[in-house]
C-alpha cells in the first residue's frame, strides 16, 4: 500500500506548521509617529482535527486524524505548549545582563561573593490541576475545601555557591518584608560578601531597600526588564508547585507553609536536582534575540 501522505505533501505540512510558529513568535511593530505598538495577526493554532481539514483542502488527502499524527511524528513534530517570549525585552539591556553575570560567576566560582538569587511568588491554598495518570474512561478528582483565592506569599532565594535553597513565607512582598529577608540572609552568612540578583521591582529597587542593603552590606544586581528567563527561582516555583499544590489542596495557610517548608528540606537533600531544575541561563540565543522589540 502507497503511503498517504508522499514527501511533497509531508513537505508541505512541515512548511505549513513552521510559518504558524513563525507567526505565533513574531513580536509586533512599533507606529513610526506614534511610537504605539500594533497588533499583528493571529497565528493558527493547529489541531489534529483542524490539520485533517487542510489536508483535504489543501492536499485533496482524506485520512483520519491518527494516520495524521503518524505523519507528524515522523517529521519530528510535538504536541506541545506555547512558551511566552516577552518580546519588550531589551535585546541589548539583556546582552549587557549577560556579561555582567559571567563575572558574578566569576567571582562566585572564586570564593569572592555568595552568588544569591532571590523572587516572590503567591501560591494558592486550591490546588492546582496537574496531570498523572489513572484508569482510562474514569475521571480523576482532586477534592477541594473551596478556600477560594486564599494565598500565601513567600520568598525564595537560590543560594548558587552552596547549591541551597531557602523559602519563606511572608505576610505580604514589599520593601518591608524584602529588608527582613535580606536581614534573614546576613544573618545566615554573617561574614561572606553577598550578591543578590533579583527583578526590577519598584520596591526592589528604592531608595529605602538599597539603603537597607548598604547597611547589611548586601550588593545588589537587579534583572533586565521582561527578562525571568534568567531569574532561576522561577523554576523553582514551578517545581514547589509539582510537589505541593498539583493535585492536592491545603485547607489552611498553615498547612500550606508547612508542606511548603518540607519541600524546600526535601529539595535541599539533592543539589544535583537543584542544578539541573534551577539550571542558569548564561547566554543569549540569537533567534531568539531577534523576535525582541527593537
Amino acid at each position: 500500500m502507497a503511503p498517504p501522505f508522499c514527501a511533497k505533501d509531508r513537505a508541505l505540512i512541515a512548511a505549513r506548521l513552521d510559518e504558524s510558529a513563525a507567526e505565533a513568535a513574531q513580536p509586533p511593530t512599533r507606529d513610526a509617529e506614534s511610537g504605539k505598538l500594533q497588533e499583528v495577526a493571529r497565528a493558527q493554532r493547529w489541531t489534529l482535527r483542524k490539520l485533517v481539514g487542510w489536508v483535504h483542502t489543501n492536499l485533496g488527502i482524506d485520512c483520519v486524524r491518527e494516520t495524521l499524527r503518524g505523519v507528524l511524528l515522523e517529521l519530528k513534530m510535538s504536541w506541545k505548549q506555547g512558551k511566552k517570549l516577552l518580546s519588550r525585552g531589551s535585546a541589548s539591556a539583556r546582552e549587557a545582563f549577560v556579561a555582567t553575570l559571567q563575572y558574578l560567576l566569576r567571582r562566585a566560582h572564586a570564593g569572592i561573593e555568595k552568588l544569591v538569587y532571590i523572587d516572590e511568588a503567591h501560591i494558592h491554598q486550591d490546588a492546582d490541576q496537574g496531570h498523572t495518570w489513572s484508569r482510562r474512561g474514569e475521571p480523576y478528582f482532586v477534592a477541594s475545601t473551596s478556600p477560594g483565592l486564599a494565598r500565601v506569599s513567600f520568598f525564595g532565594a537560590y543560594v548558587y555557591n552552596d547549591t541551597k535553597i531557602a523559602i519563606f513565607p511572608a505576610e505580604r512582598a514589599n520593601s518591608d518584608t524584602a529588608s527582613d529577608f535580606l536581614q534573614t540572609l546576613r544573618e545566615a552568612y554573617p561574614h561572606d560578601r553577598i550578591r543578590v540578583v533579583w527583578d526590577g521591582a519598584r520596591y526592589h529597587c528604592s531608595e529605602e531597600m538599597r539603603e537597607t542593603a548598604k547597611r547589611l552590606g548586601i550588593r545588589l544586581t537587579p534583572l533586565p526588564a521582561y527578562s525571568p528567563d534568567f531569574m532561576p527561582v522561577e523554576a523553582l516555583w514551578r517545581w514547589l508547585r509539582e510537589e505541593v499544590t498539583y493535585n492536592h489542596c491545603h485547607a489552611t495557610a498553615e498547612e500550606l507553609i508547612a508542606a511548603v517548608s518540607a519541600f524546600a528540606d526535601m529539595a535541599n537533600q539533592d543539589p544535583d536536582e537543584i542544578i539541573t531544575r534551577l539550571a542558569l541561563k548564561k547566554y543569549l540565543d540569537s533567534k531568539q534575540e531577534k523576535l525582541r522589540l527593537p
